[in-house]
């Protein structure tokens, strides 16, 4: 505690010194602790700053007009880091996830854009709640960050009709009347069992892949915080996609088209899922990827890009939290969006700050 005249009273706390018995020009209003504690400034009425232990000096109003008394202080920082995020997905089903995380960012899918989390929600394998990746971030996020308490992310691909001799089983071969590329219509392909009649490699098929992958996203989420509810958890899981936001995981380990027009189908497939996800209820779409990879599957983002067009960057690659923190400043990103989010290799779950 401080007086008036500067004098401290300390409990439990260093004793660093005081301004007790000395002259002052105005009385103390305030002060505060240094972000390790070994230290304290005080404040005066007229703007003097009077700095103690490890509490560096910066400067003061002491002695400069002011149209207004100073009325009190607040240091900015705290003793220690606040805890990160992490992103889960089915390599950590079954594991210990981080207790009371910033943020958690989920995986909806389990490494390709047609299959599903295992521990999303409760499955055969993973029966309890408790199990659930989906559950951990909500009941356990903190929410101590400018991200939300939990985020979702999908795995995204453009595989086309074909791959390796096999014909794509969940190709669309129409499109619905919201297709802003016009008609999926279908056309007769070679594969290793002979001519196939499938849906052509066009962007208006590549736009409704993208839109049914994640329409179906959206349904597993909602299919999985349903059945955690009816476990009857202490805290309550929101089943709704909008209650979320969604990130694009778009990294070439995954299938995609390439050159000039496979770009084109590329870009038609991730507007689809953006699409689906806003008909889903989703206000919050952002991508996962990095500029090089981003470019070479998409050809780079401009104004004629549409939805993807400024959407926010959640960035990988660091190797470290200092190095994470400073991706923060890659402005503006490969979208036209800003980086909000980064991430840095960590075991066993990678870690993220909001930046």
């Amino acid at each position: 505690m401080v007086g008036a005249d500067g004098g401290i009273f300390s409990f439990g706390a260093p004793f660093d010194g005081s301004m007790g018995g000395k002259p002052l020009n105005a009385p103390i209003v305030g002060m505060a602790s240094t972000p390790d504690g070994g230290g304290y400034w005080l404040v005066a009425r007229d703007g003097g700053i009077f700095s103690f232990g490890d509490a560096a000096f910066h400067g003061s109003m002491g002695g400069k007009p002011l149209n207004a008394p100073i009325v009190g202080m607040a240091g900015v920082g705290s003793a220690a880091a606040s805890p990160p995020g992490y992103d889960v997905s089915y390599p950590q089903c079954g594991t210990a996830l981080p207790a009371e995380p910033a943020f958690g960012i989920v995986a909806v899918n389990a490494g390709l854009a047609n299959d599903q989390n295992p521990c999303l929600g409760p499955s055969s394998s993973y029966p309890r709640y408790t199990d659930s990746e989906l559950y951990w971030s909500v009941a356990s996020s903190t929410g101590l960050s400018s991200q939300p308490k939990t985020s979702l992310y999908v795995n995204t691909g453009d595989p086309g009709n074909v791959v390796a001799g096999t014909a794509i089983g969940d190709w669309p071969t129409s499109s619905s009347a919201a297709d802003p590329y016009g008609s999926c219509t279908t056309t007769t392909a070679t594969t290793n069992s002979g001519p196939a009649t499938v849906g052509a490699s066009s962007t208006a098929c590549a736009w409704q892949y993208g839109y049914d992958k994640a329409s179906q996203d959206a349904s597993w989420l909602t299919a999985a915080a349903d059945a955690i509810d009816a476990q009857s958890p202490p805290v309550a899981v929101p089943a709704g996609p909008g209650s979320y936001p969604w990130w694009l995981d778009v990294e070439t380990v995954n299938t995609w088209q390439g050159g000039s027009s496979g770009q084109a189908m590329n870009v038609a497939d991730l507007q689809g899922m953006v699409a689906a996800l806003a008909a889903a209820g989703v206000t919050a779409v952002g991508a996962y990827s990095t500029a090089q990879q981003w470019d070479q599957i998409t050809g780079g983002t401009t104004a004629a890009s549409g939805a993807l067009y400024r959407i926010p960057v959640w960035l990988p690659g660091a190797s470290s939290e200092a190095q994470a923190e400073a991706n923060c400043s890659a402005q503006p990103s490969f979208t036209g969006g800003p980086v909000t989010v980064t991430q840095w290799y960590s075991l066993p779950t990678d870690s993220d700050h909001a930046c």
